[in-house]
């Protein structure tokens, strides 16, 4: 029997096709909701996943694309972007990106997020990102996903 994507993966995945991705997104059958739960389920280093961050950047919401083994370093990162950087409250996440906390897909938002790219994602010849469900995942490359994104490469630790 096929299993239909949830709505908000679909949305997801008519994005990445409308942006010359191939659109395929896969289903685990349990939440994936950190990097190592999904490098896990995937059998792949955690480095290779793609977390979606939502921050401040002063007052206005951006996406940080950041490698599963990293941390960002907001005070580095915010001078590296010329401005404030904290998180963004939970409320602001669903918001701008219509999108649950912990299947965070880089694309397919309500909203055009200003994007930034780990440069430690490059080292990875194939990278993972949530596809828009905690249960969803697509695969893509580093150059595909600045790409896809109109993102731009930074250093984030």
């Amino acid at each position: 029997m096929r299993r239909s994507l949830p709505p908000v993966a679909s949305k997801v995945s008519d994005t990445l096709i409308a942006r010359g991705h191939h659109g395929v997104i896969i289903t685990q059958p349990s939440p994936t909701h950190t990097a190592q739960e999904a490098a896990d389920a995937l059998g792949v280093t955690v480095g290779a996943i793609t977390k979606s961050l939502v921050f401040l950047l002063d007052d206005d919401p951006v996406l940080l694309l950041v490698s599963g083994a990293h941390q960002v370093h907001v005070n580095r990162t915010g001078e590296r972007l010329e401005g404030t950087l904290t998180r963004a409250p939970a409320d602001m996440v669903r918001e701008v990106t219509g999108q649950p906390i912990g299947g965070i897909a880089p694309l397919g938002h309500p909203t055009n997020l200003p994007t930034f790219v780990d440069r430690a994602l490059a080292q990875y010849q194939e990278l993972w990102a949530a596809a828009g469900h905690p249960n969803t995942l697509f695969r893509t490359t580093f150059g595909e996903l600045v790409r896809i994104t109109a993102g731009l490469a930074i250093d984030v630790d």
